[in-house]
Parts: C-alpha cells; structure tokens; sequence
C-alpha cells in the first residue's frame, strides 16, 4: 500500500525558506531510514506557489491564474511517498517524522493512501490496466535516464 504524507505550507516556505542545514541532516537520516526499510518510494519539496499556477477549465477552455495563492493553510509545500504493509504501518513512520522538520506549531502532517489498480472496480479494464502499466514501467526508464 503506498501512502502519501503531505507537508502542508507555511509563510516561510512560501517566502522561498527551503530549511536549515540541520533540517536537510534531519530529514536526510528519516529518508534513509525509510529507505533502508525497503519503504521510500519519492519524497520531495515543492517550490512556493508564487513560482507555480493554477489552470481551471472554465467556459470551454482553459484558464491560467498565476501565483501566489493566499491561504497557506491550504497548499502543500512537499511530500513523501512510502510503500507500507498497512495504514498503521505508515502511521508509525509518520511518527518518526523529524521533529525539527514539523510545519508551523499545531499545523498537522496529512496521511492519504494513494489509490491502486485494485481499488477501482470493473469500468477499470484489463485493457486499461496493461495500458497503464505500459506507461508506468516507460515512465520509470524516463526517469532512470533523466
């Protein structure tokens, strides 16, 4: 079961802050933890939405807004992606999360498990799961020449 740990944004990240070097050591040692565990799948910050956009469709077409976006309470500034045996599995990695890399005080982690093939029902296809299973293993060599 993969599951994603979502590190929500603060005024600091959003201002460009990408961390201390203690922080860096201190989540380096977490992410190698997990990856000596044979559980680290990604992990990785994002840049501030004053960087980013957003696109809605709307009235037939696509519509661009650009960054930055007002409530940080409601964006991300990374993410962690594990590969666990069970919810309660990924809920004790979540607790060895790096104290000194915890957003703003009382700003939680989000835990959310990432859907699997299995998850969906029949309108998913053997057709559409080889298909997609072609683009997954294509999009694995992309990245492995990258």
């Amino acid at each position: 079961m993969r599951f994603m740990i979502i590190v929500p944004a603060t005024a600091d990240s959003e201002q460009g802050s990408t961390g201390t070097e203690q922080q860096f050591a201190d989540m380096q040692a977490y992410n190698e933890e997990m990856l000596r565990a044979g559980v680290f799948v990604d992990g990785q910050g994002l840049h501030p939405t004053g960087k980013g956009a957003r696109v809605t469709w709307q009235d037939g077409d696509w519509a661009v807004t650009d960054g930055p976006f007002a409530e940080t309470k409601e964006l991300i500034a990374g993410f962690t992606i594990i590969d666990v045996s069970s919810r309660e599995e990924a809920l004790e990695w979540l607790r060895k999360w790096p104290v000194s890399c915890v957003p703003d005080p009382g700003q939680a982690l989000e835990l959310r498990q990432v859907y699997a093939p299995e998850d969906f029902g029949d309108e998913f296809t053997p057709e559409l799961r080889e298909r997609e299973e072609q683009m997954r293993a294509e999009a694995a060599r992309n990245a492995a020449q990258g």
